[in-house]
């Protein structure tokens, strides 16, 4: 890490339940890069103030993450095209006073589906209806699948999120079997209250070709555990925090490290 002075830069991450990986992964390349910047995580239970003291203290950046990205929104200045599509947020950014938003998870799941060469005709199964599964659910239509159903206990949120996209909603999985199963909800995330819980059941995890799950910490959920097990195509939640966390690297420094760079930095974060 580089010497810290007045004109150090800060750039911060606002979390319900915060980890060391978007902290080591953004330090990481600061220092291999010599950018004059820190990256502090951070959790709130006042997010009007928290986002106060970024517009106050001129604090660079700001990754979101839940809970806090669909309630940001009316806290930015500006909502980019990448938030305001999905209406959720994942990365602020500050110019000068003025906070801008966006959203990089959507990118960071559009190039999974896409290296991934999943084929459009699978079925498609989202478990969830906040500020990630948004993103999911639009880089699932714009990848090109139509065989999809949103999975989401709360009516509200899932069944506007499926009819957003066109696509059907459920209150549970039932005796669907998708090829493509996506856990877009906390289930499986260390520290939480379901860390240890399945996102989809066992019988419907033999069922699918390929598995994705969202959460990151740790980056073999049980979930992911299980399809692996399973030889089944798996896409992890690791995956998407460094591909979202580079873009949102290039928002705040403006410079693009190099693929190679953004492994290295990957594997720190994790090590």
């Amino acid at each position: 890490m580089n010497q810290l002075d007045k004109d150090t830069l800060l750039c911060i991450s606002l979390s319900g339940r915060p980890s060391n990986i978007g902290t080591r992964f953004h330090n990481y390349l600061y220092g291999e890069l010599g950018l004059n910047f820190v990256y502090k995580a951070f959790t709130t239970n006042d997010l009007q103030a928290a986002v106060g003291g970024i517009r106050a203290l001129g604090i660079r950046g700001a990754g979101v993450s839940m809970p806090f990205k669909e309630r940001i929104i009316e806290y930015v200045d500006v909502m980019h095209e990448s938030a305001s599509v999905i209406e959720s947020v994942n990365t602020v950014v500050n110019e000068d006073g003025v906070l801008h938003a966006y959203n990089t998870d959507y990118q960071a799941i559009a190039n999974l589906l896409r290296d991934n060469a999943l084929h459009h005709s699978l079925s498609v199964a989202v478990a969830g209806s906040g500020g990630m599964a948004k993103a999911v659910v639009a880089a699932v239509r714009d990848y090109g699948f139509t065989d999809v159903t949103v999975v989401a206990r709360n009516e509200t949120t899932g069944g506007a999120l499926a009819k957003q996209y066109g696509f059907d909603w459920q209150p549970e999985l039932g005796a669907a079997r998708p090829g493509l199963l996506i856990n877009a909800t906390p289930v499986g995330m260390a520290g939480g209250p379901e860390a240890e819980d399945l996102a989809f059941e066992l019988d419907a995890i033999d069922a699918a070709e390929a598995v994705f799950d969202v959460v990151a910490m740790p980056a073999a959920t049980p979930l992911i555990r299980a399809a692996a097990e399973r030889h089944k195509t798996v896409i992890t939640g690791a995956e998407v925090i460094a591909l979202q966390a580079a873009e949102q690297f290039v928002l705040y420094t403006g410079v693009r490290p190099s693929p190679e760079e953004i492994r290295r930095a990957s594997e720190y974060s994790r090590s």
